[in-house]
């Protein structure tokens, strides 16, 4: 066995959405294996400290941060002009940047549902197309966007989140078959509820827990480590002939439906 497969020294990826839960512990997952990685988030002071504890963590790596709102169209262009300066393109771009607001579907102003469109699809798009002369300059890149399992299936999310993270699997089925002949890979992720800040208000209804637990095979919620493991193994060289999937972190949810 080729230990090389296993391994991103000399890779540089950039993880939007870096501040914290799923996005800190994918640029931790990414550092473990060898990546130099580039943060980006809106929270500043958020932002760095994870950049500080990232840092700290892996000494031999190099960490560094940008503050941007990827909500901000002009925001996205600073942020790569800033990636192209490091000067030798970009082995890794992770789409995780995302955002929510959950009401019934009558009730939405037309700002709010268009801002989770956003944040959630139109960025990550944006993001890609950008990045693409930067992957090009390597024989083999990678693009993992952070869906969800309610681009799938009913999760009680509102509809606007569903319809954003269905769009972005659809995204990458195609940008994987437009991509391919680039040797850009393009996949996806889907998690069902994930141990984070954003999730814990929901989590701590002990009797939606309850429903949350009973609707999952494995009988627990997700921790953001176990997304990041996803993640990293289709930035893998050991991924190298698999592109256009969304791999569902889901502890077997989607076989059950909520």
């Amino acid at each position: 066995m080729d230990p090389r497969r296993w391994r991103l020294d000399g890779q540089l990826a950039l993880v939007t959405g870096g501040s914290a839960g799923i996005g800190r512990a994918i640029a931790r997952e990414l550092l473990g294996f060898g990546a130099d990685v580039l943060l980006a988030a809106r929270d500043g002071p958020a932002l760095e400290a994870a950049r500080v504890e990232l840092a700290e963590e892996f000494a031999e790596r190099e960490v560094h941060a940008f503050v941007a709102d990827l909500a901000v169209d002009e925001d996205r262009r600073e942020l790569l002009d800033w990636v192209e300066d490091f000067g030798d393109g970009l082995h890794i771009l992770v789409n995780n940047a995302g955002g929510n607001l959950s009401k019934a579907a009558t009730e939405y102003a037309d700002n709010e549902w268009r801002e989770i469109f956003e944040v959630n699809v139109f960025s990550a798009f944006e993001l890609s197309r950008y990045a693409h002369p930067l992957l090009l300059r390597h024989a083999a890149s990678s693009i993992v966007n952070v869906g969800s399992v309610s681009g799938t299936t009913h999760v009680r999310t509102g509809a606007p989140y569903g319809m954003s993270k269905a769009a972005l699997h659809q995204m990458t089925r195609n940008l994987a078959v437009e991509w391919a002949e680039d040797g850009i890979r393009v996949n996806a992720v889907a998690p069902w509820y994930i141990r984070t800040r954003r999730t814990s208000g929901k989590l701590a209804d002990a009797d939606y827990l309850d429903e949350v637990l009973l609707r999952t095979p494995l009988g627990r919620i997700g921790e953001p480590e176990e997304v990041a493991a996803a993640v990293a193994f289709l930035c893998l060289p050991a991924a190298s002939y698999v592109t256009g999937e969304c791999i569902a972190v889901d502890g077997g949810f989607l076989r059950y439906g909520f």
